[in-house]
């Protein structure tokens, strides 16, 4: 049974995906969730507590998944495409994981608000390219404790390729006629997509080009 806050958040995404954030109304919320509103706003605080807590659990959604990718049993050359494969997935199933992604909020979403000061909020949101940095830096220690463990620079060199690549694609995807193998793949994490050797050839061409090239680092 979800707590009363998990109920709140949930009855706060379904609000989204209907309408835009300022049309949601607190007093909706609290009664599809099926708490009084003062329960609401004892969670919560106001309106920009709940979209900030929105937006972090679509963030902590997001990180859970890398690690999900990073921890399953397969070589270390697919974990970079994976990781890919992973961020593209969520980006399409979450729009609020798209702009932490990307820095594109729209005006359907809520925008992250700075708390005012004194209020608890717990650990401040990342920005596209502090979580970018985060998740990058995950996967080279998942990937450097696999069976063929390979030099720090290069590794953290291919995610970084690789989740930009996936931000990449996320601003600009495929042929709309590729959508519905995009949203299967959305359902099943396991189901292929015309996506996935594309991005993984991408990475191994990027890869080589960075490697031989006196530039080492990414801008």
């Amino acid at each position: 049974m979800p707590t009363a806050r998990e109920a709140l958040l949930d009855a706060a995404h379904s609000a989204l995906s209907r309408q835009s954030w300022t049309s949601v109304r607190m007093v909706d919320v609290a009664a599809r969730a099926g708490v009084s509103r003062q329960t609401l706003y004892n969670e919560f605080g106001s309106k920009d507590g709940l979209a900030r807590a929105l937006i972090r659990r679509a963030a902590d959604g997001y990180l859970a998944g890398v690690d999900r990718t990073l921890g399953a049993d397969r070589r270390q050359g697919d974990g970079p495409a994976e990781l890919a494969r992973w961020t593209v997935r969520a980006a399409g199933a979450n729009a609020l994981v798209k702009a932490l992604l990307t820095g594109v909020w729209g005006e359907r979403l809520p925008r992250p608000v700075a708390p005012a000061a004194g209020l608890r909020t717990g650990q401040a949101l990342p920005t596209p390219g502090e979580l970018l940095m985060l998740v990058r830096d995950r996967a080279v220690v998942a990937l450097r404790e696999g069976p063929a463990a390979q030099d720090r620079a290069r590794l953290e060199l291919t995610c970084e390729i690789a989740l930009r690549l996936a931000v990449s694609y996320t601003l600009v995807p495929a042929d709309p006629a590729a959508g519905g193998a995009r949203e299967a793949q959305a359902e099943d994490p396991e189901s292929c997509s015309p996506m996935t050797p594309t991005i993984t050839r991408e990475i191994d061409t990027s890869f080589r080009v960075e490697t031989t090239s006196s530039r080492k680092t990414m801008p």
